[in-house]
């Protein structure tokens, strides 16, 4: 009797489902629909990172070489630096809001791509695999010459790749969410993040699961619990509505 009056309701607005969905289907075509469905989750295991660990650039770079293998990039492509900001100042735009200070960066050498660290960052294992993660995607967008740089969703994209390639519980637990960068989307007055929202990752993973058959992933343990509500909110949308462009095959969510 209920069920009518509490109907699950989607973790983003319109504009954003939009996009996911379209953007996840892209991918689909891009990467391979197995890139989504057939390629391991990577949790923050030793499964997946057993090097110990101290916050040191040596160990950052084995780390790095680690989720090369998971993103599909050629260390050997990859130019790792670091640089450190003695006396960081938070600038503020001209509405008040405070301007993100960037924990990578990533640009097109000679002979390789360039992926600068932020050595505040280190100490921060999460958000390290996250961040290089994330400037890995670019290179995968963007180096490998599948995405402009002027495109309007350039950094939401790269965001949503490491999602599809398996990464996304580092990106999901550590968001870059900065109000003083919010635009619109095209032909809409909704606000448009420069980065995935939480809720964002939270409709990208539970489409993760739901191409796997998962009602109840078993990794969503590894998810923080403000991510954690996000996908659930997700699961429950989509395996009760169905309601996405982007459709698993028949059958598979029905496992």
């Amino acid at each position: 009797m209920f069920g009518r009056w509490f109907q699950p309701s989607c973790p983003v607005d319109r504009a954003a489902k939009v996009w996911l969905e379209e953007r996840l289907e892209w991918l689909s075509r891009e990467f391979g629909e197995s890139a989504f469905t057939g390629g391991p989750i990577v949790l923050p295991t030793k499964e997946f990172f057993p090097d110990s660990y101290d916050g040191s650039e040596d160990a950052a770079h084995a780390l790095a070489e680690r989720v090369c293998g998971y993103m599909d990039v050629s260390p050997s492509l990859i130019d790792l630096r670091f640089q450190s900001t003695p006396r960081k100042l938070w600038l503020v735009n001209d509405s008040g809001k405070y301007l993100p200070h960037a924990a990578g960066t990533y640009e097109e050498g000679n002979d390789a791509f360039v992926i600068h660290l932020d050595r505040d960052g280190l100490h921060d294992t999460m958000g390290l695999v996250g961040t290089v993660a994330h400037e890995l995607a670019h290179v995968r967008l963007l180096g490998e010459g599948r995405l402009e740089w002027s495109a309007f969703d350039n950094e939401l994209l790269t965001d949503l790749t490491v999602v599809f390639l398996g990464l996304g519980i580092f990106l999901a637990n550590t968001p870059r969410v900065w109000e003083s960068q919010f635009t619109t989307w095209p032909d809409s007055d909704l606000v448009k993040p420069e980065y995935m929202t939480p809720p964002m990752f939270g409709h990208a993973l539970a489409h993760l699961a739901w191409f796997r058959g998962e009602q109840k992933p078993a990794w969503s343990r590894y998810l923080n619990g403000g991510a954690r509500a996000n996908l659930k909110q997700g699961l429950r949308y989509l395996w009760n509505t169905s309601d996405s462009a982007f459709y698993p095959p028949d059958g598979a969510s029905q496992q």
